[in-house]
């Protein structure tokens, strides 16, 4: 019998019985989370720990770009700061600059943050109409 890691198993059951808009702000906080391990494994000339984290947080930048519904304006001022971020995360990949990072993170935590709002915006929308 496998025993299983209970935090992994709570956190794929979190990821399972999320709803879509608290998988979002998972994916954003998990691109935060990437991104800071990156600069921290560049800052500590680790080179394959920082490829490998920005190369994940390049992974859910391209999930959330491709995810996008085309038919809101925002979705397109969307798609060019993500294309812009993924850009950034490259070439701070090849460089291996922890600069660029830093360049970039606070844009994605004022994402993170701007769409932690808009879900507790909309719960106290629901919940006024109730």
């Amino acid at each position: 019998m496998v025993v299983k890691n209970p935090y992994a198993q709570y956190q794929q059951d979190s990821i399972m019985t999320a709803t879509p808009e608290e998988l979002t702000l998972m994916l954003y906080n998990g691109a935060i989370k990437f991104v800071k391990q990156g600069k921290l494994f560049i800052e500590q000339k680790d080179i394959q720990n920082a490829h490998n984290s920005i190369v994940r947080a390049q992974d859910i930048i391209s999930e959330l770009n491709i995810t996008l519904n085309m038919d809101y304006e925002i979705s397109k001022n969307l798609r060019s700061l993500y294309t812009f971020i993924l850009d950034k995360l490259m070439e701070a990949n090849i460089k291996k600059d922890s600069k660029i990072l830093d360049e970039i993170l606070p844009i994605v935590e004022d994402l993170r943050d701007t769409w932690k709002e808009a879900m507790k915006l909309a719960k106290q929308n629901k919940k006024a109409i109730k």
